[in-house]
C-alpha cells in the first residue's frame, strides 16, 4: 500500500519538471505583461521594490554609501525590478504547474486505488484489527484528539494555515473572506458527521468505549 503514497507523490514531481513546466514556459515565454497570477503576488513584488528604494535612501542618509545621480538610482531600481519580475515570473509558473501536476497526481491515485482493491480490503482489515484491539479508553482518547484537532477551540488556527498554503501552492490570492467563511462553515459539517459516526456506529460497535468518551469529555 506504499504505492498510494508514493506513486502520487513521483508522478506530480515528475509531471511538473518534465512536462507541465517545460510546456508551461514555452507559452508564456518571456511575456512581461503576465507576470503575477493574482493580486497578491503584485502587491508583495511592489512590497519588495519600495523596501529596494527606501533601504538605498537610508543607506545614502547615514553616509554609509556615496551620493547617487538620479540616472544610477533609476538604474539600479530598474535592475531590482527585472530582478523582480524573474522572480515572480518563476512563482507564477511554478503555481500554475502545481495546479496541472497535482491534477495528474489526482488521476494517478485513482488508478492506484482503482487497481488495489484486493490491497485496500487488507489494509482495512488491518486496521480494523488494530482498532479492536485497543481498549475503551484509548479508543476515546483518539476520537477526542482528532475532533479537536479539526473541529476543537484551537482548529481554527490550524485552518486557517492549511488553507494559506494551498492558495500559495495553486497561486490562488489568499482572500481572508472565503478562508473565514470556511472556517465557519465546514469544521461545523466536520463535527456534525463525528457525532453522526459516533452516536450511530460506536453505540452499536463499542458501547463501552461511547461511555467511556463522554466521561472523558465531560
Amino acid at each position: 500500500m506504499i504505492a498510494l503514497i508514493i506513486v502520487p507523490l513521483l508522478t506530480q514531481y515528475l509531471s511538473k519538471e518534465f512536462i507541465v513546466t517545460p510546456i508551461l514556459e514555452r507559452v508564456r515565454g518571456d511575456n512581461t505583461t503576465k507576470i503575477f497570477i493574482n493580486s497578491d503576488m503584485e502587491k508583495e513584488a511592489l512590497h519588495q521594490l519600495h523596501n529596494f528604494q527606501e533601504g538605498l535612501r537610508f543607506e545614502y542618509f547615514l553616509n554609509q554609501a556615496p551620493p547617487l545621480s538620479s540616472e544610477l538610482t533609476q538604474e539600479k531600481i530598474k535592475t531590482k525590478a527585472i530582478e523582480i519580475s524573474e522572480e515572480f515570473s518563476r512563482k507564477s509558473n511554478s503555481s500554475i504547474s502545481n495546479a496541472f501536476a497535482d491534477l495528474i497526481s489526482l488521476f494517478s491515485f485513482g488508478i492506484v486505488i482503482a487497481m488495489s482493491k484486493r490491497e485496500i480490503v487488507i489494509l482495512k482489515s488491518f486496521m480494523d484489527t488494530i482498532v479492536s484491539g485497543l481498549s475503551d479508553s484509548a479508543k476515546a482518547f483518539l476520537i477526542i484528539l482528532l475532533t479537536d484537532i479539526f473541529v476543537g477551540f484551537h482548529s481554527p488556527d490550524g485552518w486557517e494555515v492549511l488553507l494559506a498554503g494551498l492558495a500559495e501552492h495553486l497561486g490562488l490570492p489568499a482572500s481572508r473572506n472565503v478562508i473565514f467563511f470556511f472556517i465557519a462553515t465546514f469544521p461545523v459539517i466536520l463535527n456534525t458527521i463525528f457525532k453522526y459516526w459516533i452516536f450511530r456506529y460506536l453505540s452499536r460497535l463499542s458501547p463501552s468505549a461511547l461511555a467511556t468518551l463522554k466521561e472523558m469529555d465531560e
